[in-house]
């Protein structure tokens, strides 16, 4: 099941993230149209997706998953942002609405263990299957490397809030 706009207020709250998230559930106002819809999962997700739109509201670049496990590296985005030389603007922080945490949601120090473990099952399965197949190989270091982001990243994210 989509996120409803409660839970993804409660992500932008506890991850700090200087955007909102859309909240979608029935697929018809921006996933099935923007054609992030995933036909294959059962759950009604969309497949993360980066879509990129010029100031006057073209889309001039997309990336599409191919599953919710597959996501660009944030300095590629980045690279490719810059590549098209827009210029920079600027908008107020996402208004967080009424906050309702899922059932499953996990706090931050859950979320420590939980991509370290995660990056330990990649290592494992790309170890495995790395000798005979290259693509599951590649595949495995790059959910490593991803993992090791998110993971400084919720470290990053501890020693702020307990700065404040």
């Amino acid at each position: 099941m989509i996120d409803s706009p409660g839970q993804n207020a409660a992500m932008v709250d506890k991850l700090e993230l200087p955007f909102p998230i859309i909240s979608d559930p029935d697929r018809s106002g921006i996933i099935t149209p923007m054609g992030v819809a995933d036909p294959k999962d059962e759950r009604s997700i969309s497949r993360p997706a980066l879509i990129l739109l010029a100031p006057d509201g073209t889309e001039v670049w997309r990336f599409v998953s191919r599953d919710f496990a597959d996501r660009l590296p944030e300095a590629e985005v980045l690279e490719q942002v810059q590549s098209m030389g827009l210029a920079p603007t600027t908008q107020a922080p996402p208004q967080i609405g009424q906050q309702s945490p899922g059932r499953y949601a996990m706090t931050i120090e859950a979320l420590i263990p939980y991509f370290r473990g995660a990056r330990f099952a990649a290592l494992a399965m790309g170890l495995r299957h790395g000798h005979h197949d290259e693509a599951i190989k590649d595949d495995s270091k790059a959910y490593v490397a991803e993992m090791d982001r998110y993971f400084e990243a919720m470290r990053a994210l501890r020693k702020r809030k307990a700065a404040q």
